[in-house]
């Protein structure tokens, strides 16, 4: 499976250690001096040790590896006590990985009489944010809005089509999407990279309008198997009738034109895909249908 995951650069690591407890997943350890990722299968990919190395040693690749499996974690994560476990599973609802969620749960259900702590009482906590908040249950971000066009087209006319939003849905980032909503249907779909909105003055008039919207970050969002079975589902089920995919001009961008291209080869159906490359001062630099 090709996915993101850690790389380390012998020469600038010194065996300091300051990234392991950073780690939630520990997948990395300290081992002749050196730190090593002990295992593919602990690796989200997400890079949160990245910013704890001092040496700059730690970056992103995608490579063939096993798949993250969260029941390794889980075991890892046990023994660091209720409150790791905790934040280790809200971190994955907060985030939408239902599945594995769905997966760490189960470990502890399965392995309760082990625990040092009651599986309830971690039901509890993983809830409560929701709870406190009002919403009963589910992010309220969540939810699924599809914008009146109508509404879209007066606006167009009452500020002479400059500075209105084009947004057609509600949610857009990409593990938040439901790919069975009606508005996907038949849709021109724009997969973005998350910052290229920031750099083009045009986004909306130019680029999203007339088109449903998911965004997504190659280089720090996890899940990214997730990402794939949606993009397929989007194609094989969705249907939808074209993809374009606005990416910037740095290297960890390129990921998510990967995963697009990924979903294409292994749907049931082809779809026409047009790739964008963005320079950070806004200048597009390449615009090609692949």
């Amino acid at each position: 499976m090709l996915r993101d995951i850690i790389k380390i650069d012998d020469d600038k690591c010194n065996g300091c250690g300051v990234c392991v407890p950073n780690c939630h997943e520990g997948a990395l350890q300290v081992i002749d001096g050196k730190v090593r990722l002990v295992s593919d299968l602990m690796c989200d990919g997400l890079g949160a040790c990245i910013g704890h190395c001092p040496e700059g040693a730690i970056t992103i690749e995608q490579r063939e590896a096993e798949p993250y499996d969260e029941v390794k974690v889980m075991e890892i994560m046990v023994t660091k006590g209720f409150n790791t476990v905790v934040a280790h599973l809200r971190h994955l609802r907060e985030h939408n990985e239902t599945v594995f969620l769905k997966q760490g749960m189960g470990y502890l259900i399965a392995n309760n009489s082990k625990l040092d702590f009651i599986v309830e009482d971690v039901k509890k906590a993983v809830h409560q944010q929701d709870t406190n908040s009002g919403h009963g249950g589910g992010c309220p971000g969540s939810r699924t809005v599809i914008f009146d066009p109508a509404e879209i087209k007066m606006a167009d006319k009452q500020n002479s089509g400059s500075l209105q939003s084009q947004l057609r849905q509600w949610p857009v980032q990409l593990h938040l999407i439901n790919p069975g909503a009606a508005h996907f249907t038949g849709s021109d779909l724009l997969v973005a990279a998350d910052c290229s909105a920031f750099t083009l003055g045009d986004f909306h008039q130019n680029w999203l309008k007339n088109k449903t919207l998911v965004i997504a970050c190659p280089k720090l969002d996890q899940g990214k198997e997730i990402y794939l079975q949606k993009l397929i589902t989007l194609i094989e089920n969705a249907k939808v009738n074209t993809i374009t995919v606005l990416i910037m001009e740095v290297p960890c961008c390129g990921g998510l034109l990967q995963i697009v291209e990924m979903a294409s080869t292994r749907a049931g159906r082809k779809v026409p895909v047009k790739a964008i490359t963005v320079s950070i001062r806004g200048e597009i630099l390449s615009e090609e249908w692949l």
